[in-house]
């Protein structure tokens, strides 16, 4: 069996799709993980922004993620790393707090960098990598 016939797209409408059709799937499962593409707060309905600050749009992040995940038969309790991106490292004892009510037990491990700019006027995004089915 090739490697390509055991990579599988995740495609979900509890996330919002890519942006301006760009070329990402929303995950990749493979060999027993899924590997999602970095979310933002956007509403996977309206495509839009959510409103509020970096509580209210880290919640979104992670909802979303949490959407993409079920859809390739894993949960957020099966991630294995995260990579966070915040426009302002000020936010981060704000955006843990968040992020702390969805990893509660035993989380995964994590890089958290500051980046001048983020799509969609996001203020975060977060990837991650999960075990699958």
């Amino acid at each position: 069996m090739s490697l390509a016939a055991e990579r599988h797209p995740i495609v979900t409408d509890r996330a919002p799709r890519p942006l301006a059709g760009a070329p990402y799937s929303q995950a990749i499962a493979s060999r027993g993980l899924v590997f999602c593409s970095g979310q933002v707060p956007l509403d996977p309905t309206s495509q839009q922004l959510v409103a509020g600050g970096i509580a209210e749009q880290t919640e979104q992040v992670l909802e979303n993620l949490k959407g993409v995940l079920e859809a390739a038969g894993s949960t957020l309790g099966d991630v294995v790393k995260t990579t966070v991106f915040m426009t302002d490292l000020d936010d981060f004892a704000a955006m843990n707090e968040v992020y702390a009510r969805y990893f509660t037990s035993e989380p995964p491990a994590r890089s958290t960098f500051q980046v001048s700019k983020l799509p969609a006027g996001a203020i975060v995004e977060i990837e991650c990598i999960a075990v699958g089915e």
